[in-house]
């Protein structure tokens, strides 16, 4: 894949900023929107907005093609069974709020487990904290090795026959680990718990397939794949779609509705009460279509290769501490860092400056950075879009980060 022509589809990267050209290293936690996916939610405003499936109009009948088609892509985009088992969302945070609340309040009671790992997003905590809270059930973390990685080992002795739930992001948005979910999948399914799998930061970069995988649900986010904001996908395996009860009532979800009873359509929706989120979707398909073109799998060995790159660059500046797995093979397109004496928050500061954008802060993962014995960390992530010339520009602007404090102090 020729990065460098890719860039030219995404005309948000073509400006300057404070005087410099834009350098965007913060992909995990939006990416960029490519051409044909600002021009699909623009023809869709533009020639047939309408609601869908209730209409026989043909505006409505487009919409609702649009809609659904998308359905279709994203099931062929995880290998999905059954376009039944793809619920749209308003992105991963509603979609693992849902799976607690519909299947966790159903199926977990007091003494039984929920198994998390130290370095899930906060999305992939606070809702299993609530659902212990709820039910009684105890929620457990799987250790961490000192690199970051989660060991078998490790998951062999925190998941037992109590437990009900284990839910592990395939790839962590600070310590870019890839994680063994296939194998975390086959010891949960051992000892009768369901798989869970955060994918924010996985569907985007490299190929996904859940039956594969092994996994009961899978989530993810539109926006972080060149798709628009507040569209999102809550996959789950057909038998346990059809025994949750949905969380949200009222138009579009019901089958009968009577003075004292209702009744629900069938899967998937049931769990997508309504007006549904139709551009988000008919954008999120046009995404899918752009990365396919492309292939996940050229999009993928792109992003080890600018981490491998950056890894051996960034590790020749004095004072600079990577976290997360020093082997760029094991692990996703991002590095995340602190310069030695200069707050995270200084570092972004002075890389804007500069016209490059990264993200400084907890990352949404207060008990990681606990674990990692810092308050904050800076994080740079590449997408598709980005080259080694902006790993040159980061790195220049850290030096100069560096500089100037040390002159400052």
């Amino acid at each position: 894949m020729n990065a460098k022509e890719i860039r030219k589809l995404f005309p948000i990267l073509d400006q300057e900023v404070n005087g410099h050209p834009l350098v965007y290293l913060d992909s995990a936690a939006t990416s960029q929107k490519p051409l044909p996916v600002i021009e699909a939610i623009d023809k869709y405003y533009r020639g047939y907005n309408s609601n869908v499936h209730r209409g026989v109009h043909t505006l409505g009948t487009r919409a609702t093609d649009g809609y659904e088609g998308a359905r279709e892509k994203v099931r062929k985009f995880i290998n999905a069974s059954s376009t039944e088992e793809v619920v749209f969302t308003r992105g991963t945070t509603t979609s693992i709020n849902t799976i607690a609340a519909s299947y966790g309040r159903g199926n977990v009671c007091e003494g039984d487990e929920i198994v998390i790992s130290y370095m899930e997003h906060h999305s992939n905590i606070i809702p299993w904290q609530q659902l212990a809270k709820q039910t009684g059930a105890t929620l457990k973390y799987v250790p961490l090795q000192e690199d970051g990685t989660i060991s078998s080992e490790d998951v062999k002795e925190t998941v037992t026959a109590n437990t009900k739930i284990v839910s592990i992001m395939q790839v962590s948005n600070v310590l870019g680990t890839m994680n063994p979910i296939k194998e975390i999948a086959a010891i949960a399914h051992q000892n009768g718990a369901v798989m869970v799998v955060d994918g924010a930061q996985s569907a985007p970069h490299m190929k996904v397939d859940v039956q594969d995988l092994g996994c009961d649900f899978f989530a993810f986010s539109g926006h972080k794949m060149g798709g628009p904001t507040g569209i999102g996908v809550m996959y789950g395996k057909k038998h346990h779609l059809e025994k949750m009860e949905p969380i949200e009532f009222g138009g579009e979800m019901i089958d009968f509705v009577g003075l004292q009873e209702s009744t629900w359509k069938e899967l998937p929706w049931k769990f997508e009460g309504g007006t549904p989120i139709i551009a988000g979707a008919i954008g999120l398909g046009a995404a899918i279509d752009f990365l396919e073109d492309i292939g996940l799998d050229e999009i993928e060995k792109h992003e080890h290769k600018l981490a491998a790159y950056a890894l051996d660059q960034m590790s020749q500046i004095e004072g600079m501490t990577i976290y997360g797995p020093k082997d760029p093979q094991n692990r996703a397109g991002l590095i995340t860092f602190n310069l030695d004496d200069v707050h995270p928050h200084d570092v972004a500061t002075v890389l804007d400056a500069e016209g490059i954008a990264v993200r400084a802060g907890h990352h949404c993962a207060q008990p990681l950075m606990k674990w990692l014995n810092v308050s904050a960390t800076a994080r740079a992530s590449f997408y598709l879009y980005n080259t080694e010339e902006d790993i040159d520009s980061l790195v220049k602007g850290l030096v100069k980060t560096k500089e100037y404090f040390s002159d400052v102090f």
